[in-house]
């Protein structure tokens, strides 16, 4: 796709991968809205990169919905989604997991990402032609020690990645999951923080050229899963 004049929503837009995926689309053209729960950030970060603001919790349905106006009423349309949103939760030994877990982080990773999916993918299959980028994470390829809720989101946003391909394609609708590796953003920090940059791990850049990378391909082709590691995380 040709970036520039496209219109684009970004959830998780306001740190991380998600500021630097909406600042890369709209350097080269794109118009983008972003969307955080925590207003302040969001706006800040709207103003320095030319990003328009919608607050909203993908795990509320009135938010996805009004986001999804945002969209049509301030770029008069939609031509991609990056289901960006994610968040941790409790990392539990399986004796200690709780039902509570799996309710809060799912309602973000899974439920919230299906519902803006279904949302977007209304208005791609009337004009015929739309992308949906899923961003999961190495944890739905490989499980780890206290993983079991995060993981488990992950590996069902993968599953609903391939589930989406095969219902959308012939509606022209690109759906692409990308992997990250662990990447310095504020995953895992209170108050949606940044964590500092380490000179050998990810960024949010990185995850953002491969998102934009992605979605440059030519329209007649697509990338089904795209994994990004650390070259030397060690």
């Amino acid at each position: 796709m040709n970036i520039e004049q496209s219109r684009f929503i970004v959830t998780g837009g306001s740190k991380g991968i998600g500021k630097a995926t909406a600042k890369n689309l709209i350097q080269k053209g794109g118009k983008v809205i972003i969307t955080s729960r925590h207003e302040e950030e969001l706006k800040k970060t709207a103003n320095e990169i030319g990003a328009f603001p919608v607050q909203a919790d993908v795990s509320n349905p009135i938010d996805i919905q009004r986001t999804i106006d945002h969209a049509m009423e301030y770029m008069g349309g939609l031509d991609g989604l990056i289901n960006n949103a994610g968040i941790g939760g409790q990392f539990s030994t399986l004796e200690e997991v709780q039902l509570e877990d799996f309710q809060k982080v799912f309602s973000t990773n899974v439920y919230g990402a299906t519902l803006m999916a279904q949302k977007a993918a209304q208005i791609f299959k009337a004009q015929k032609y739309g992308n949906i980028i899923n961003i999961a994470s190495t944890a739905a390829l490989k499980g780890f020690e206290r993983g079991t809720v995060y993981c488990a989101s992950k590996a069902a946003l993968k599953i609903m990645t391939q589930c989406w391909q095969a219902e959308l394609r012939r509606y022209n609708i690109r759906v692409m999951l990308i992997n990250p590796s662990e990447v310095v953003t504020t995953f895992g920090k209170e108050e949606g923080k940044e964590k500092e940059e380490i000179k050998n791990k990810l960024r949010g850049e990185e995850i953002a050229h491969s998102i934009v990378s992605v979605l440059e391909m030519d329209d007649r082709g697509f990338t089904p899963e795209l994994t990004v590691f650390a070259t030397n995380p060690f």
